[in-house]
């Protein structure tokens, strides 16, 4: 290397324009159209590598023992950035949809059993961000990471990526981070700790409830006068909705040992959603809307590798042995951060919101 760096061996150009020979390791025995496919998925894995950091990033930071208030931007930086290279990744596809279905067929066959569910770094994103074991598909009529781990058993680079999953499978995920962050909220201008923080909490919940039931009733009494005979669907329509909304509030729907945590967190939640023009609530809630659109983007990732892939094969068996397109199309029901998306179903307008308590906790120190 020369005394004096150069563009070319910064980013060791020599090394990486070496990496698309293939199986064959020779690009001169790839089909015409091979080189293409090679370049766009590893262009994947890049920017999968720095969703990775910056994941890990916001994760550290939101995971400290305290947060403090200047370091949330922080946070929602490095998770908007993630939530562009998303969108960036999901136009990728345009590029590989160049590729027609009787040229991708000339060398299919020569992948098996590759598959692009084997991107391990795909599967490490998924557990940093935080979806769990229960929430996964089975792939290929197995348990997916273990389906992984048995492939990756011999081989060298197989190993080293079994060892990336068992990593971050060890570490803590950024959505348990962020709950203990949302543990946190003020609610009502009680924290944590504070004395009868958990009565404040329950109150605000039932008040929070009780104005739910009352602008349901209202909205019962207009959609009765408007349809008539469908009251009673109107009404029991409204009282499943409020039984759900009831559930989520109070997390009756987790296991008792877990439901004091989980209520204060969805209180946490609630709240922020809520009052999010305060000052105090204004990068909190910004933080909300950006881990959002996070959990969005890669939704829309999953959706668009599906129609790509069904555009290029067909609903023909996946090279890994899954059911390919029907697989693809069944992993956009995961959502990781469920509260935030769950939420969303039983904001309240302004003007029913129960009276904000303590104001002044939420305002900027002077």
């Amino acid at each position: 290397m020369a005394d004096t760096p150069t563009y070319w061996d910064y980013l060791a150009l020599d090394r990486l324009l070496s990496l698309q020979g293939g199986l064959e390791d020779d690009e001169q025995q790839l089909m015409p159209d091979e080189l293409h496919f090679i370049i766009v998925h590893q262009a994947f894995e890049l920017w999968f590598k720095l969703t990775l950091r910056e994941l890990r990033l916001a994760r550290d930071h939101l995971a400290a023992p305290r947060v403090p208030e200047e370091r949330i931007p922080y946070v929602v930086h490095h998770l908007g950035r993630v939530s562009e290279i998303l969108k960036l990744a999901v136009e990728h596809f345009r590029v590989m949809e160049t590729l027609t279905p009787q040229d991708f067929l000339a060398f299919r066959d020569k992948l098996i059993p590759a598959s692009g569910f084997q991107s391990f770094q795909m599967r490490e994103l998924e557990i940093v961000l935080g979806l769990e074991d229960s929430q996964r598909l089975d792939y290929a009529g197995s348990d997916p990471l273990s389906h992984i781990e048995k492939l990756a058993k011999g081989s060298p680079a197989g190993e080293l990526a079994w060892r990336h999953i068992e990593s971050a499978r060890s570490e803590q995920n950024l959505r348990a981070a962020l709950h203990t962050w949302l543990y946190r909220t003020p609610v009502q201008g009680s924290n944590p700790g504070d004395p009868g923080d958990a009565d404040t909490v329950t109150g605000f919940l039932e008040s929070y409830f009780s104005s739910m039931q009352a602008k349901n009733r209202d909205k019962a009494a207009r959609l009765s006068h408007a349809l008539g005979s469908d009251k009673a669907r109107i009404e029991t329509q409204l009282a499943e909705g409020e039984a759900r909304a009831r559930s989520f509030l109070f997390a009756e729907d987790v296991p008792e040992a877990d439901r004091e945590r989980v209520r204060r967190v969805r209180a946490g939640v609630v709240f922020i959603e809520s009052y999010r023009e305060l000052p105090l609530l204004a990068w909190p809630r910004l933080l909300l809307d950006t881990v959002v659109a996070v959990d969005e983007e890669l939704v829309i990732w999953r959706s668009r590798h599906a129609r790509m892939v069904e555009r290029i094969i067909g609903r023909r068996v996946g090279t890994g042995g899954s059911s390919g397109v029907d697989y693809l199309d069944q992993t956009t029901r995961y959502r990781i951060f469920d509260e935030l998306w769950s939420v969303r179903t039983i904001l309240l307008p302004k003007d029913a919101l129960p009276a904000l308590e303590q104001p002044e906790v939420y305002g900027f120190a002077r």
